[in-house]
């Protein structure tokens, strides 16, 4: 199974159950742990059969609880669909802000090829449901995603202007997408293509895409087996 990281998602989790000086209680970090496998039990599930087949129930049995004990972390499926697509564009924009902190323009640009590709490797799961089931989401959580994603292009943009100053802001984006289209490309390939083949490739023509050559392309994204992100 894709692994999930819903702290690393929200960030809501680092304090809850802590104690006065600071440590984290064995009850709360049981708790995290049965909220991080449920919800990735529930990234396969959606992925599988769609926001409309997810029931409860089923989400409980696929981490070996009850039905009614996945309400102690979600009071429906609708929160655990917030709690997925919000968090991933939550984390996105916060990978991507990292990433910009790069002074030079073509290592940046490399640092947000070698994030996205890390991403769309080890969560192929969450990109196919969010290409399938935002519309979903009520209006306020679908229009927080919308405005996440929207900061995430735009950090992508000023990277590549940085980059070229002579691009304009229409070229750049386009290029942007172009590159997200290449990444999020994986749920058609990750497990039928071997991972170092998928890596070298997309990371490479991304890169060329983007402006940036060379063939040490590949080296700018953080093999998926040392990262931790979400799925």
């Amino acid at each position: 199974m894709v692994r999930c990281r819903p702290a690393e998602r929200t960030g809501k989790a680092a304090h809850v159950g802590q104690r006065s000086d600071g440590t984290e209680t064995e009850r709360s970090r049981l708790k995290a742990e049965r909220r991080s496998n449920l919800l990735d039990a529930a990234a396969e599930l959606v992925a599988a059969r769609g926001y409309h087949g997810l029931r409860l129930e089923d989400l409980g049995a696929a981490v070996g609880i009850s039905g009614p004990a996945v309400y102690r972390h979600f009071p429906n499926k609708e929160a655990v669909l917030v709690e997925l697509l919000v968090g991933v564009s939550e984390y996105l924009h916060r990978g991507g802000e990292n990433a910009a902190t790069e002074p030079d323009p073509a290592a940046r640009v490399r640092a947000l090829v070698g994030f996205h590709l890390t991403f769309a490797l080890t969560s192929p799961r969450l990109i196919e449901i969010q290409f399938r089931d935002l519309a979903n989401l009520p209006d306020d959580a679908r229009h927080r995603v919308r405005s996440l994603q929207r900061a995430y292009v735009e950090t992508w943009v000023r990277a590549l202007r940085d980059l070229d100053p002579s691009r304009s802001e229409e070229d750049a984006r386009i290029r942007a997408h172009a590159a997200f289209g290449l990444l999020n490309s994986t749920p058609h390939s990750v497990g039928r293509v071997p991972v170092p083949v998928l890596e070298q490739t997309l990371s490479t023509m991304s890169l060329t895409a983007l402006g940036v050559g060379g063939s040490s392309a590949a080296a700018a994204a953080t093999h998926p087996s040392e990262a931790r992100t979400p799925s």
